[in-house]
């Protein structure tokens, strides 16, 4: 039993037990709605999920140096419509040109909120709250028509939503998911492996320390937030795809559902602690309750956001409940295991003399 404790860590439950939650979740609505188990639904659910695991990434980086990002849903929605409205007049522009093109924009508007956060020393809930109705209000304010229709858009932007990777039966790998799950690897091998990934959970943990230490904590704060607009950014241009036909309503609203799906996913608003794989569990069982609750014909669409806001509240209890008693325990554990270590080696001492 104390090889496995050291072996797992108490986030590690959080997340099977997420995956255990998702189960069940399929389970009862799929005797609830019928034709629910068919490769149809997966590709509903999980082309509805890959935009918001994308967005929930970056914010999840932002998270863990214990600051937020509430612009993310209109960097969404701008870097969209303008990359949108690029395509529609340059149909020569090819498909690389118009990602970095999102992804640039999306960059620079987070770099915009991280100098104000991590220079400024403003905080991030004020800047970024601030940002948000600036960035919606520049896609409002956009010159030319205020809206994208995609039969203007060049066909390859057409295709893109229902582009597939791979195709087993019924069952359909679509491309904007692969992009998702992509990210989403790319991202969790950062924050285990590199040192920025490790100084994230550093600063979030002990910031106090972390000075001390002599990390650049402006930077690397600065740096999240360049991150996270630049998923945004990217996640606009899967938006942009998926979708086509934007207004300047484009994505509001996105950056409640991604917050949700970092803390649902194991993110600590304390930060200092999560993962991209929790994340995308917790943008994974948001997007199956908003396509279930979709087809459940006995739930209208105003229980679908109350049950996602009780999501998130019950997630944040459960953190502060659930995980510290398991950290509790985890570290009882190790300090058990550390005091028959000491007796041992006393005892060896007594003998050995």
């Amino acid at each position: 039993m104390t090889s496995l404790r050291r072996s797992i860590r108490p986030e590690q439950i959080r997340e099977l037990i997420l995956i255990l939650v998702i189960l069940a979740l399929i389970a009862f609505f799929g005797s609830q709605i019928n034709d629910y188990f068919s490769g149809r639904t997966f590709t509903r659910i999980s082309t509805g999920l890959a935009i918001l695991a994308v967005v929930a990434v970056g914010e999840t980086l932002v998270f863990l140096t214990r600051n937020y990002d509430l612009s993310v849903g209109s960097i969404v929605g701008f870097t969209a419509f303008f990359v949108g409205t690029q395509l529609s007049v340059y149909h020569s522009l090819p498909p690389i040109a118009a990602v970095l093109l999102a992804v640039g924009t999306g960059a620079l508007m987070g770099a915009f909120n991280g100098v104000l956060v991590a220079y400024g020393r403003v905080p991030a809930i004020i800047v970024t709250l601030g940002t948000m109705a600036i960035y919606r209000s520049l896609l409002v304010e956009y010159p030319g028509n205020k809206i994208v229709q995609i039969s203007a858009l060049p066909g390859w932007v057409q295709d893109f939503s229902s582009a597939n990777v791979l195709v087993l039966g019924d069952f359909e790998l679509r491309l904007i998911v692969a992009i998702a799950m992509a990210v989403v690897i790319v991202f969790q091998l950062l924050l285990t492996y590199l040192p920025y990934g490790r100084r994230l959970y550093a600063i979030g943990s002990h910031p106090e320390a972390a000075r001390v230490a002599g990390f650049p904590s402006q930077r690397i704060v600065f740096v999240a937030f360049v991150l996270c607009g630049a998923l945004a950014g990217l996640a606009g241009f899967m938006f942009l795809g998926r979708f086509g036909n934007l207004t300047v309503v484009a994505a509001i609203g996105t950056e409640l559902q991604a917050i949700g799906a970092v803390v649902v996913g194991g993110a600590s608003t304390m930060g200092g602690s999560g993962t991209a794989i929790g994340t995308l569990l917790g943008a994974t069982l948001i997007g199956l309750l908003d396509q279930s609750l979709r087809r459940w014909p006995i739930i209208s669409e105003f229980w679908r956001d109350a049950l996602l806001g009780l999501l998130i509240l019950l997630a944040v209890a459960g953190d502060m409940a659930i995980m510290n008693r398991l950290r509790t325990l985890w570290a009882r554990s190790e300090l058990q295991l550390g005091s028959g270590k000491s007796a041992a080696h006393r005892e060896d001492s007594i003998h050995g003399s």
